[in-house]
């Protein structure tokens, strides 16, 4: 264990996700080596993603502008949503460049033991995006469940799948190639492209 500032340090950086304490030290150490300037740089650019970086009003997605680049940009087939977990889910689709849809993030996944359950995840926005679109020109013709193939992102899927079969839209999800357990965003382009192209129709029965 370490004086003060220094541990304080540590624990701060140890309750990242990923980051354990021995990297949390690692990390620690490496920034007390760094210059004043460059640390004040890092502290900088901390604060100001914290005050500028907002939820697009649309999909949910990270973004300092009222609308993401996605939803901004009128060249994106507005009939195919893919519904993923996260915001870095997107940035890892994005990278096939196999999908030119619009996005929705849930900001999260079904997830009983942590008490996550279906009101606590954007699901009620997905359903007002599709009944909003449903009175324009460019109705939902498919929903694309990305979410991660583990437990927690099944139980969503098989959700979503429930939710939207009743209202005749076309859902679908990743098919299989993807290991399971894993993120969505650490999947590599290739894997991902194939997953996104082989999609198969959910259904109940």
């Amino acid at each position: 264990m370490f004086a003060g500032p220094i541990q304080d340090l540590i624990d701060e950086l140890a309750r990242m996700p990923g980051i354990g304490p021995k990297s949390a030290q690692r990390v620690a150490f490496h920034l007390l080596k760094a210059t004043p300037h460059d640390a004040q740089r890092l502290a900088e650019a901390i604060v100001e993603a914290k005050a500028k970086v907002r939820l697009c009003r649309e999909c949910f997605n990270v973004s300092s502008e009222e609308l993401c680049i996605y939803c901004a940009d009128d060249r994106r087939d507005r009939s195919t949503i893919c519904v993923v977990q996260e915001p870095p889910d997107i940035v890892a689709l994005e990278r096939t460049r196999e999908f030119r849809g619009i996005y929705h993030v849930l900001q999260g996944a079904i997830s009983p033991i942590e008490g996550i359950g279906p009101e606590d995840l954007r699901v009620g926005e997905l359903l007002d995006r599709i009944k909003q679109a449903g009175a324009t020109d460019t109705p939902i013709a498919e929903v694309i469940v990305a979410t991660n193939p583990n437990i927690e992102g099944e139980a969503t899927a098989m959700y979503l799948a429930r939710l939207l079969e009743p209202l005749g839209i076309k859902v679908t999800r990743l098919a299989s190639g993807l290991p399971v357990g894993g993120d969505l965003e650490y999947a590599d382009e290739v894997t991902l492209g194939r997953a996104l192209e082989g999609r198969r129709e959910m259904g109940n029965g």
